[in-house]
């Protein structure tokens, strides 16, 4: 035969010769489909036979006795052998896990193998030793797949999954390619889809250990897996040529032009110097460029926000010496960081020396992001959780004025927020016992864990501020004050560009600017009543004084709201206003009468050096002073603190005291917050009618 005809049925050898690769895969996958799905019918038909012919009870009873023992025991070392092969491909004991481990480094390995042998033609006669390295690999892989198969409780689905497939389209050309000694690049591309078990390999490593992590690894895989695949089977088809015109339309594409033209594909770019040639490189681009787009759209987006957020969000506080912040955790969203911000910084004062720090446990949204950058000057965002110790150092939690945790008031969960809160108060407290804790909680009984936490102080300024108790004490002093509450509403819930203003009043805009403010008396209004200090401050300072911190002995403190004139102010009293600045607040603490007694105007009342300021207690007293006035009879210091409608220093001691007593006769539980009575039963307690 000449040179000519050679050349001209080697066209048709090839075509043939790839037709035993492909009916190689084809046909252990077809026939072992239709093996279990026979077997499966057998098996239904065998139980309708035996339950329509065999009814008779006494039959069944026989044969079930004359089970012989072998086989019982041949029964219970199946279920103990597939019960082990079930542990070890779960990766739950340490054979297990090498064995998945050393399933991906083979894969990986024969995936290389792969990329080399790409150099060469599609079909070749293989001259180096890389089939069979690769031959070895398969039957490993083999071997596992024997394994994978006994273990599968439905074998049907078991067939059908994605690794199985792999397997089918992969193992069985290499063996007929290592009997025929020549090499078909084929569908082996398809082990890059083993890249999907990078994931689980790293969670088995320990190297992926939070939530972003793990989702950035299966993102990756993914990913990465699509990529080498669509690159490898336009690698075949194009080198290959449609077989119905006899492969004269094949071109010569290396696999790094695959994956350029992939790439550019799921890209939307498309700069057309590399395309398809062949009918079904182009009808398998018509539905890779729908998934590709779908894929690139929505993972690589991801991708760049976890990587781009982590090392974002993922540094560490620098505390500046001299300059305070604020640690702010807890529910961290777009809605309660703006009304934080809102009601916490008071710009138009320009008195903010506070740096507001905030914990979140999730990246922020593109809203909160824009929020954050409105207020770059006073905050900072850290990425992390209260619960980790790691994240507290790394926004310096021990050398913060105080720690704010925020509750979701709007929760369908109430039990749960309260409870997630409450942890991260303990763990704060567990790691820093010194910094301050301010937690916001929903539920009025949840208080009693907060006292229980063995670093939790009030003389540290830890704090509850309940929503309960908060509209329980709206309604309570509504009643002791009628009209109260609607004027803590007001003050409290600002809206701004509500502003309403009224004829005759020339220097006191009446609007939603005004708000509560605490303060230390002066004291030079020791021995005058309220009315009296109310009216001097009105008149004289500009200031609206609403109620003061009125201790009528050594164990009681109270808040007393437009008290009587029976009422005497003490030393050290501390005073609430109605004010817009906390400028305008320090004239009550400022005001002399031998310096400010002849002074119209209450901008000029600024703090004066007269011997007359020698009776104004020291910073000293001010730390020790609540501590002197807040102990039980037993001299045990009160441990928890809670915050009713306006900011208090502590509760009734004497009061707090009964209700430790077990033969007490208390009218408050034992937060000091609420009425208490011992239980009566129904009895008692039934009305009689009298006809």
């Amino acid at each position: 035969m000449t040179s000519t005809n050679l050349h001209e049925n080697r066209p048709f050898c090839t075509k043939y010769v790839q037709l035993a690769f492909i009916l190689s895969s084809l046909s252990i996958f077809l026939g072992g489909l239709f093996l279990i799905v026979a077997a499966r019918v057998a098996k239904y038909a065998y139980k309708f036979i035996s339950k329509c012919i065999l009814s008779t009870k006494g039959e069944h009873k026989q044969r079930a006795q004359q089970l012989p023992k072998t086989r019982q025991i041949s029964i219970r070392w199946k279920g103990a052998f597939l019960e082990s092969v079930e542990m070890m491909l779960s990766a739950q004991t340490c054979v297990g896990r090498v064995l998945v481990i050393l399933v991906f480094l083979l894969s990986i390995g024969s995936l290389i193998i792969y990329f080399i042998n790409c150099a060469f033609p599609v079909e070749h006669y293989f001259t180096d030793h890389t089939l069979s390295i690769d031959m070895s690999f398969n039957a490993f892989f083999l071997f596992y797949f024997g394994l994978r198969f006994m273990a599968a409780n439905n074998k049907l689905r078991f067939w059908l999954e994605l690794n199985s497939i792999v397997d089918f389209f992969t193992i069985p050309p290499i063996c007929v390619a290592y009997y025929l000694k020549r090499n078909w690049l084929g569908l082996r591309f398809l082990r890059a889809l083993r890249l999907l078990e990078l994931p689980k390999i790293l969670q088995f490593l320990k190297i992926t250990r939070t939530s972003n992590s793990i989702k950035l690894s299966k993102l990756l895989a993914a990913v990465l897996s699509t990529w080498l695949t669509a690159a490898g089977f336009i690698h075949l088809v194009e080198n290959s040529g449609d077989p119905w015109v006899h492969h004269q339309n094949s071109q010569s594409l290396s696999y790094f032009d695959c994956l350029y033209l992939t790439m550019v594909t799921m890209s939307t770019v498309g700069f057309g110097d590399v395309v398809t040639k062949t009918t079904l490189g182009r009808i398998f681009m018509i539905f890779f460029i729908i998934a590709g787009l779908v894929l690139f759209a929505n993972f690589i987006p991801e991708i760049v926000d976890i990587v781009g957020g982590n090392q974002q969000y993922r540094d560490s506080y620098e505390v500046v010496r001299g300059r305070k912040y604020i640690v702010v955790c807890g529910d961290i969203t777009l809605e309660s960081v703006t009304a934080f911000l809102r009601n916490f910084l008071a710009q138009d004062t320009g008195d903010i020396c506070t740096e507001i720090v905030f914990l979140g446990e999730t990246l922020p949204s593109l809203e909160l992001e824009t929020v954050f950058k409105c207020y770059s000057a006073y905050t900072t965002f850290f990425h992390g959780s209260a619960l980790n110790y790691e994240d507290l150092k790394r926004v310096a939690m021990g050398s913060a004025d105080a720690c704010l945790i925020l509750a979701d008031t709007c929760s369908s969960d109430p039990y749960v927020e309260d409870t997630s809160n409450i942890m991260r108060a303990l763990s704060v407290k567990n790691h820093y016992p010194k910094t301050r804790v301010i937690i916001q909680i929903i539920q009025s009984h949840k208080k009693i864990y907060l006292a229980n936490i063995p670093n939790w102080d009030w003389r540290r300024g830890d704090s509850i501020i309940c929503l309960a108790e908060l509209k329980l004490g709206f309604i309570a002093q509504s009643c002791l004050v009628p009209g109260l509450s609607t004027l803590l509403r007001s003050l409290f819930i600002r809206q701004k560009g509500t502003k309403v203003k009224r004829k005759g009043l020339r220097h006191r805009n009446v609007g939603n600017d005004y708000k509560v403010m605490t303060h230390w008396l002066s004291n030079d209004f020791v021995d005058m009543t309220f009315p009296d200090v109310c009216r001097l401050c009105f008149v004289k300072l500009d200031l609206v004084l609403l109620a003061i911190e009125f201790r009528s002995g050594v164990h009681e403190n109270s808040i007393l709201v437009n008290p009587s004139a029976q009422i005497k102010l003490h030393r050290n009293t501390m005073g609430f206003f109605i004010a817009k600045y906390k400028v305008e607040v320090k004239r009550a603490h400022f005001y002399c009468k031998a310096c400010h007694s002849d002074i119209d105007n209450p901008e000029l009342i600024k703090k004066c050096y007269c011997r007359s300021r020698s009776r104004t207690r020291s910073f000293s007293d001010k730390l020790r002073i609540p501590q002197e006035t807040l102990y039980l009879p037993d001299r045990e210091p009160v441990k928890s603190m809670s915050l009713g409608v306006l900011p208090v220093s502590g509760i009734t001691a004497r009061t707090a005291a009964l209700v430790i007593e077990e033969d007490s006769n208390a009218l408050l539980d034992s937060t000091g917050m609420f009425h208490w009575c011992k239980a009566v039963p129904l009895e008692q307690a039934i009305l009689v009618g009298v006809v």
